[in-house]
């Protein structure tokens, strides 16, 4: 397959209204259709789901990824290299919390990508990344 097509992500979400306003306010997010259990975005081109489902306990696991605590599991997209920064300093604008802050991950190595984590209100981990190089994207 070579055609990128949209995904398709639901996540659970224990407060609506206000991972409405994160996604929709923070993230700027184009809110599509909703119900009183879910709400459509459209995230970065893809369609994100946010659907209620009542707080656990469940703890939060991470992995060790380049001298960091990488959050699992999390999701996110892949951004234009020229946009990355500016998104960064529009999340640190908005007051954001990072759980790592922007910073470039394999730096001179196969892979190399500008990568960053934080949580949505609900505590799902997102990451965001971009390549200089995207055919290194899959690259071993």
């Amino acid at each position: 397959m070579n055609k990128v097509s949209p995904f398709h992500i639901a996540i659970p979400v224990h407060n609506l209204d206000e991972c409405r306003v994160f996604y929709r306010d923070v993230l700027n997010c184009e809110e599509g259709r909703s119900s009183n259990h879910w709400v459509d975005f459209n995230f970065f081109g893809h369609q994100l789901v946010i659907h209620y489902k009542p707080k656990t306990e469940e703890t939060l696991h991470t992995n060790p990824v380049d001298g960091k605590d990488v959050p699992v599991p999390h999701y996110g997209v892949v951004l234009p290299w020229n946009e990355f920064e500016n998104f960064a300093n529009h999340l640190k604008i908005k007051a954001v919390k990072f759980v790592i802050e922007p910073y470039i991950r394999f730096e001179g190595q196969v892979g190399e990508q500008a990568t960053m984590f934080f949580y949505d209100p609900a505590g799902n981990a997102l990451e965001f990344k971009a390549f200089k190089d995207l055919g290194q994207l899959f690259a071993k």
